[in-house]
């Protein structure tokens, strides 16, 4: 039985690849700080270990790992506006911590995070890989360094590391509790709450929306597939451009215009080409399935 360890596993992302790896009968540690994960997001079935990506002595914790998922960081484009220095050190010092722990306990594999707000705001759509990455805030920034470092490891050490670009990933375990939550889980929240549903800009803005239960399934294919060699960059991600608007309307209710906020991309729509030829992977959840099962979740918290 593989050993896999998941940084971030107790947030909603990496909960929710947890309990896949778990189900495909993968010995699993999760390794989470809980600055925005929850212990109880956590299977009983995992190992769980409190630590912080970016302490130098949690390389105990990688030896006689066989694959790691990285994903564990301070995620959100509006909170590294606000904080670039912070998330930086999370997203970027963090990250290389990880691959070089990884590395140096002789990981067959890293899976890393990465995210489609690297590519800003581009001309053509849908997103593909070989466009030049244009990013419009820190975060974006410091998931396009990640991959930069990964290019680097696996030129300089042969070590292999595999980037996903995740789209606009949504279900249940979203954080619905702060201004900075996906915007679904925003809206949710206004809603139950009787507020009008608040929109930053004209709400023409669009996202490949992605399901949360697919975008597990990319990573695990990421991890299992032979077709990889280490530096592959894959978008994972809705092929249907979904408007703020859209989902307002699904939601229901008043709607709010707010000003723009600064670092947002307009549009972003994947290409997922790449991820059908070499995971042989592509969303199977709808939209609107998608939030019909996130809104019944919600409604029992």
């Amino acid at each position: 039985m593989s050993k896999v360890l998941v940084t971030g596993g107790a947030g909603f992302i990496g909960s929710h690849l947890t309990d896949l790896l778990i189900e495909k009968g993968y010995e699993v540690f999760v390794l989470d700080n809980l600055a925005t994960g929850k212990r109880e997001n956590v299977s009983p079935e995992a190992h769980f270990i409190e630590a912080d990506i970016c302490n130098k002595n949690i390389n105990k914790y990688f030896e006689g790992i066989d694959y790691v998922f990285h994903l564990a960081a301070k995620p959100r484009v509006p909170i590294s506006v606000k904080d670039p220095v912070s998330t930086t050190e999370v997203n970027i010092l963090g990250t290389v911590n990880v691959f070089t722990l990884a590395k140096e306990a002789g990981v067959k594999r890293v899976i890393f995070a990465s995210s489609s707000s690297v590519y800003g705001d581009q001309k053509e759509f849908p997103l593909r890989e070989d466009m030049i990455p244009n990013p419009k805030s820190p975060y974006a920034l410091q998931k396009y360094v990640g991959e930069q470092f990964a290019k680097i490891f696996f030129e300089l050490y042969e070590f292999p590391i595999v980037c996903l670009r995740f789209f606009c990933v949504f279900g249940p375990r979203l954080l619905f509790d702060s201004d900075y939550s996906l915007v679904l889980g925003k809206f949710l929240k206004l809603n139950k709450e009787g507020n009008p549903l608040t929109i930053f800009g004209n709400g023409e803005q669009t996202r490949g929306f992605c399901y949360v239960e697919d975008i597990a399934k990319a990573c695990v294919l990421a991890m299992e597939s032979d077709k990889l060699n280490g530096m592959e960059i894959i978008n994972t991600g809705g092929e249907r451009a979904i408007s703020v608007n859209f989902l307002a309307d699904l939601i229901g209710g008043e709607k709010k215009y707010l000003p723009e906020r600064s670092g947002d991309v307009m549009h972003t729509k994947a290409d997922i080409q790449k991820a059908k030829e070499l995971l042989g992977w592509s969303p199977k959840i709808s939209f609107e399935e998608g939030v019909k099962k996130t809104q019944e979740w919600f409604l029992k918290q």
